[in-house]
């Protein structure tokens, strides 16, 4: 086995500490804009740090906007969706966290047919999944907005978690077919030896062996949902389920653009997606790869 050099090393940890703050470097105006006053944030826009530091824009927007006045001195306007933070904030948990499971089950299951059943109708599954991708969202707005309203989920977290459930289906598919081609048949057969049917067998075996591709494919998600702004948008018009990226959107209004408060949603709104990828953080790597060479 070639030793690697003691240079080649320290080029490589220097190229992934550059990835690295790349990555965050747009971070951090959004954490130095969270910590001031608006008033702070306008007086001077050339200023690299805030004169001082405050946690007032967290307080606003936890609060719902009750203490608007030590934010604001002078501004008697303030949006609508400070007021619907909290709200939306549990609607966006609940919508990622339904989507995410109800995704997970059925790519599990979509994904394990396509790999086990030798048919032709699987072939074509599969392609029809990634012609599916290839529509744009905004295409299918009208469609699913009709269709939503004569089944009577227009304006419901249902409607919301059903579309997204069947825009995000296809990634998951994509995901998790190269897995279970690479999962050894021999369990399942073994299992059904045993007596087990293949549904017992896919819930007693392929699912608690397959966890890193599930953790790894639920994190995605999670992510794409939580971020997901067009479909709650459209769907959901009343304030109580709308979800956080629609309450960011509108912060941004013909008065005034809420540049403080703006910013500490989304450091809010990224410690959910920040948490689970810390707390799964050993399966993802090691499920993202596990389909990727065959046995």
């Amino acid at each position: 086995m070639k030793k690697v050099s003691l240079r080649y090393r320290i080029l490589m940890n220097l190229a992934n500490v550059l990835a690295i703050c790349f990555l965050i470097l747009p971070l951090v105006p959004v954490v130095l804009g969270a910590l001031q006053s608006e008033r702070s944030l306008h007086e001077d826009v050339w200023a690299l740090l805030p004169r001082e530091y405050t946690l007032d824009n967290f307080r606003l927007i936890l609060s719902g906007g009750a203490n608007k006045g030590v934010i604001f001195e002078g501004i008697d306007y303030l949006p609508n969706s400070v007021t619907w933070f909290r709200n939306a904030f549990f609607n966006s948990v609940l919508v990622a966290t339904s989507v995410t499971v109800l995704t997970l089950i059925l790519a599990s299951l979509t994904a394990l047919s396509v790999t086990r059943l030798k048919l032709r109708w699987t072939d074509w599954l599969m392609k029809a999944t990634v012609v599916s991708r290839m529509v744009p969202l905004i295409v299918l707005m009208l469609p699913l907005f009709v269709v939503l309203r004569r089944i009577g989920l227009l304006n419901t977290l249902p409607g919301i978690i059903v579309t997204e459930v069947g825009l995000l289906l296809p990634y998951a598919i994509i995901i998790l077919v190269p897995y279970f081609q690479a999962f050894p048949k021999e369990l399942e057969e073994s299992a059904r030896l045993d007596g087990c049917s293949r549904f017992t067998a896919y819930l007693r075996i392929v699912l608690p062996l397959s966890t890193p591709a599930l953790a790894a494919c639920g994190v995605i998600i999670f992510i794409i949902s939580w971020h997901e702004l067009l479909i709650p948008l459209i769907i959901a018009s009343k304030p109580e389920f709308m979800t956080l990226p629609v309450v960011l959107a509108g912060l941004v209004s013909d008065q005034f653009v809420f540049f403080t408060v703006m910013m500490a949603i989304c450091l809010i709104g990224l410690a959910p997606t920040l948490l689970l990828v810390l707390l799964l953080q050993k399966y993802l790597v090691k499920g993202l790869t596990a389909g990727a060479v065959k046995g």
